[in-house]
């Protein structure tokens, strides 16, 4: 049976938001119902502390507690100590955006009289509000899956758009250190992102990267820009030496934050999909996304200046993180492909910003 909340009693309410970058950049349109249908509730993010950063100076968000599950909350006890601590602030109601068990364990732990989330993972007999989503179907983007939960317990937001926040002080130091490498405010700057945290079978190739960002700054009189993480610095260095040096690579050498401001400085991005991708989407960033072995309908970049590459394949998607057989969802898509759908986005862009600016 249905069981909506009745929101003249929640004053505190607490999110535990997902433990991926770009799935927890597809949960903001959901604080967004959280906000509007609870304006003068304390809305607290419960995250680990590779996504925490996500939602610092976050306008939907008042606080953001970290779940370190591999450190201080490790094992049954830093369960019972993380539950033990959101106790204490004694919560109204739990949302629970990320769908594993332990999750749901937490938040009953933790004695928070209202539980809501999905019941997958066998947890729904630790919930007070369950919500059954398998008849959504497979194909419904991630930003909706979320919407419709909330929905079903009649929490709905005006409208469903993504929001991360940059500080000024975070855009002036994201500045200076560009100038420092010679890019100017008034650059255009080419972002690239050749990682996937997921695996290998996510990945396009360096050397495509490199072709397709030297081709493009060549025509837009760019600069070039390139990201990752610690885990793609190898790769980020293979595109660096591809361009002969023309391009500052930050690989490896940023916390999510200023990585967050970079992105959001970049005036194109070209990615595959990943956490990255999905940060550009919410910063509004023109970019062009690659997708291979993951499913390009629940995932694809939320952002009307996007576009996804990708090849039909008879193995794709096959949701893999590593390819067992040729990589034929990645090696099909050119340097060429990937160009001619970032002149298509920023001409659609600019088009666009034409119309607004009338």
């Amino acid at each position: 049976m249905k069981r909506t909340v009745e929101h003249a009693k929640i004053n505190r309410i607490l999110v535990r938001v997902t433990n991926w970058i770009g799935d927890a950049v597809m949960n903001t349109p959901a604080l967004l119902a959280i906000r509007e249908s609870f304006p003068k509730a304390r809305i607290t993010v419960l995250a680990t502390p590779q996504v925490a950063g996500l939602f610092s100076a976050h306008e939907w968000v008042d606080e953001v507690l970290v779940y370190d599950k591999k450190g201080r909350h490790a094992g049954f006890a830093g369960k019972l100590k993380m539950a033990a601590e959101l106790r204490s602030h004694r919560f109204d109601l739990a949302i629970l955006l990320q769908s594993a068990f332990d999750a749901a364990l937490i938040a009953w732990l933790a004695r928070i009289p209202r539980r809501m989330g999905n019941k997958s993972d066998g947890r729904g007999f630790l919930l007070t509000h369950g919500f059954d989503h398998r008849p959504l179907g497979s194909e419904l983007h991630h930003t909706e899956n979320y919407l419709r939960m909330l929905e079903y317990f009649g929490i709905v937001g005006s409208v469903n758009r993504q929001l991360l926040c940059v500080s000024d002080e975070e855009r002036a130091a994201a500045a200076e250190r560009l100038a420092a490498a010679g890019i100017a405010p008034g650059d255009f700057l080419i972002g690239v992102n050749p990682g996937a945290a997921y695996g290998s079978a996510k990945r396009w190739y360096p050397d495509r990267f490199a072709e397709a960002a030297a081709t493009l700054a060549k025509e837009w009189n760019a600069k070039i820009l390139v990201l990752g993480g610690p885990s793609e610095a190898e790769i980020a260095g293979a595109i660096e030496k591809d361009l002969g040096g023309k391009c500052l690579n930050v690989a490896g050498t940023t916390t999510l934050r200023e990585l967050m401001a970079l992105i959001a400085r970049c005036n194109f991005f070209i990615s595959n999909d990943s956490g990255p991708m999905h940060i550009a989407a919410a910063f509004h960033v023109p970019l062009v996304a690659i997708f291979g072995s993951t499913d390009h309908r629940t995932t694809y970049p939320f952002s009307d200046n996007s576009v996804v590459v990708r090849k039909d394949t008879d193995c794709a998607p096959c949701l893999l993180r590593e390819c067992p057989t040729d990589h034929r969802c990645m090696t099909a898509v050119t340097a060429g492909d990937v160009a001619a759908a970032a002149r298509r986005v920023r001409e659609r862009a600019e088009r666009r910003q034409e119309v607004t600016s009338t």
